[in-house]
């Protein structure tokens, strides 16, 4: 199935852009943004690098970023910063009028890529001769557009770090069994936190096609995806430990994309958004390590002189995928759109993006 079309330009950045300067770059940014105007609009994603971020137009997480994009009907060009499920979502709930591009396709999202739709169908084959009509699909909203519009088209929802819960507390109503896609630690987290047991867990595994369960299957309540973020599952208990050595007093907090045993021995957990608001609104002097993506703890402890911020483990990378918009990229995209020539256009196709709407309407029906 083919999710987006784009230009034929699409990867390869133009040589000249690799040699101008960072002030020549910078440059070029302010002029188009100066000349588009109010047709320009420019989201971007918390955890997109700061040569990127200080041009955004807005800041945020994924679904927040698409709903302002849809919201601002004066932009004609949306140029979203972040990665291509985020491009699928500002496209899903923006107006025919407006068109959205995403600078480098190569900025995808491993754990989106861990639930594929030939997958998710044969899985829903195999689960509905175990389970019947027993079964809601919820999805992440950190997932491709086909896995929303699967979603969607059964009956389920889309759900994000903020409303997790609420959303399972509803597929719950709805159905006696939930299947949640594609991060098994963001729906093992949020089930354990009201009550599921771990033993009503399961886990399907779409590169064995098969349930991974120990007991009777009519005992599972929760069928986990599995899939994870690359960035989160490398925060482990031997950091918290060390942490807790090295600092007695400093809290921990982490997102909920980190593994059960990480969440339930930090101090808090939260979506990107809570992380952000727990450090800016903590007092002076206070002492954090937090467990998510290195470009936002980096710049948290900038804004935070006042504070004590370190990353929860130390030796963590940046979100690869997520960095591969840069100014040159952002500058090819931006001087496309002011030649014409439309380079990495994302566009949904017409009947994903009618049933994506669906699983996104029903979760925003419940805020």
């Amino acid at each position: 199935m083919n999710i987006f079309q784009t230009t034929e330009k699409t990867n390869h950045l133009p040589e000249k852009y690799k040699t101008m300067s960072v002030e020549e770059l910078e440059g070029r940014v302010k002029e188009i943004k100066e000349k588009l105007g109010k047709r320009l609009y420019i989201p971007g994603h918390h955890y997109q690098k700061d040569e990127v971020i200080q041009f955004a137009d807005a800041t945020g997480d994924s679904l927040k970023l698409a709903q302002l994009s849809a919201d601002n009907r004066d932009a004609e060009f949306i140029v979203f910063c972040g990665v291509h499920f985020m491009a699928e979502t500002a496209d899903i709930l923006t107006t025919d009028n407006q068109t959205v591009f995403l600078p480098d396709m190569r900025a995808g999202c491993s754990m989106a890529d861990m639930a594929d739709i030939h997958q998710t169908e044969r899985a829903w084959e195999k689960l509905y001769e175990l389970f019947d009509d027993t079964i809601l699909p919820l999805t992440y909203v950190n997932s491709t557009a086909a896995i929303k519009a699967f979603v969607g088209e059964h009956g389920g929802a889309t759900v994000t770090s903020s409303n997790a819960s609420k959303m399972v507390k509803w597929a719950f109503k709805q159905k006696e069994r939930i299947l949640f896609l594609p991060d098994q630690h963001l729906g093992r987290n949020t089930a354990y936190q009201l009550g599921v047991p771990v033993d009503e867990m399961a886990i399907w595994n779409p590169q064995e096609n098969q349930l991974e369960y120990d007991g009777p299957v009519e005992k599972i309540k929760v069928i986990l995806w599995k899939g994870h973020c690359s960035v989160h599952e490398n925060f482990t208990t031997a950091n918290i430990e060390s942490v807790r050595k090295k600092y007695p007093d400093m809290r921990i907090i982490v997102h909920p994309e980190c593994s059960r045993e990480v969440v339930n021995l930090s101090d808090l957990a939260g979506s990107t958004n809570y992380i952000i608001n727990q450090i800016e609104l903590s007092h002076p002097d206070t002492s954090w390590a937090i467990g998510t993506e290195t470009n936002l703890v980096n710049r948290l402890i900038k804004q935070h002189p006042d504070k004590h911020i370190i990353s929860l483990n130390p030796y963590m990378c940046v979100c690869l995928t997520m960095n591969r918009i840069d100014l040159p990229h952002l500058v090819w995209c931006l001087e496309s759109i002011e030649s014409g020539e439309r380079t990495n256009v994302i566009k949904v196709e017409e009947t994903i993006s009618f049933h994506a709407n669906l699983a996104l309407n029903r979760m925003l029906a419940q805020s």
